[in-house]
């Protein structure tokens, strides 16, 4: 079965540092090939005490959308648990090119451990065993940042990653399943994340089958986020859900047939 299991659902910095969400990442099962993705604290963890449990070692790939450390925290661990400690040396990896180098965040021992590190540039298409995804656009976050589509059979999901709204962003995430990271209630030039009102406008024009609000600050936890998507589900008359941690979806519901 093709699903996207949400492990962790933390935001901003104070929604991860005390854990009032997990941050560990989504793993995506689509066309048989598992994929983790932007592995933060506690992914192993979730990993392991998943029900159904979640088997690094039948991990086919791990994707950074960018550095910061509520995505990649445990990127190195999970290297070590895909390859069985680096005795089976298989699996890909991918990451913007400033995970990789200057202060990098995969470590070099890591990277001889697995079959393929590739960076991420804008307007790329990768392979994945029996899958593709590709990274449309750079986004305006603080580091390098991408947004993901992944192409199954018969449907593609999209996850716009951290950045803050930019003109034109809709066109290129237009996935049967839209995933959002929405930190904030309310936009704010400063702050490089999408708010509620953002994400709000993206789903409107783009009107997915299904859209998944997830990566949560503060103020959206304060005022119930399965809440928020309801009431936006209603205003905007499409399914819009708020992720939690643990949640499982099933994409076969979303494929066309």
């Amino acid at each position: 079965m093709d699903f996207i299991k949400f492990l962790g659902t933390a935001g901003a910095r104070f929604v991860m540092i005390n854990q009032l969400r997990s941050s560990a990442g989504i793993w995506v099962s689509l066309n048989g090939t598992n994929i983790l993705i932007d592995p933060g604290p506690g992914t192993l963890i979730r990993c392991l005490s998943s029900k159904p449990k979640l088997n690094p070692r039948q991990l086919d790939a791990i994707i950074l959308t960018h550095r910061h450390i509520d995505h990649s925290n445990d990127v190195n661990l999970m290297i070590e648990a895909m390859t069985n400690g680096g005795f089976n040396r298989r699996g890909k990896v991918f990451a913007p090119r400033d995970a990789l180098e200057g202060e990098p965040v995969i470590f070099s021992y890591a990277r001889e451990e697995v079959e393929e590190v590739e960076v991420l540039e804008e307007g790329k298409r990768y392979t994945i065993k029996n899958m593709e995804f590709d990274t449309p656009v750079r986004h305006v976050h603080g580091v390098e940042t991408y947004g993901l589509n992944l192409y199954g059979d018969g449907v593609t999901i999209s996850l716009i990653s951290d950045t803050r709204y930019f003109e034109g962003i809709e066109k290129h995430y237009r996935g049967d399943i839209l995933i959002l990271n929405v930190v904030r209630m309310e936009p704010r030039e400063d702050i490089l994340h999408l708010s509620l009102r953002d994400a709000e406008k993206i789903i409107e024009t783009n009107r997915p089958k299904l859209a998944i609000l997830t990566h949560f600050g503060m103020g959206i936890l304060r005022a119930k986020p399965w809440k928020l998507a309801e009431e936006m589900s209603k205003r905007l008359n499409l399914n819009v859900i708020a992720a939690n941690d643990g949640m499982m979806v099933d994409v076969e519901k979303y494929k066309t047939k």
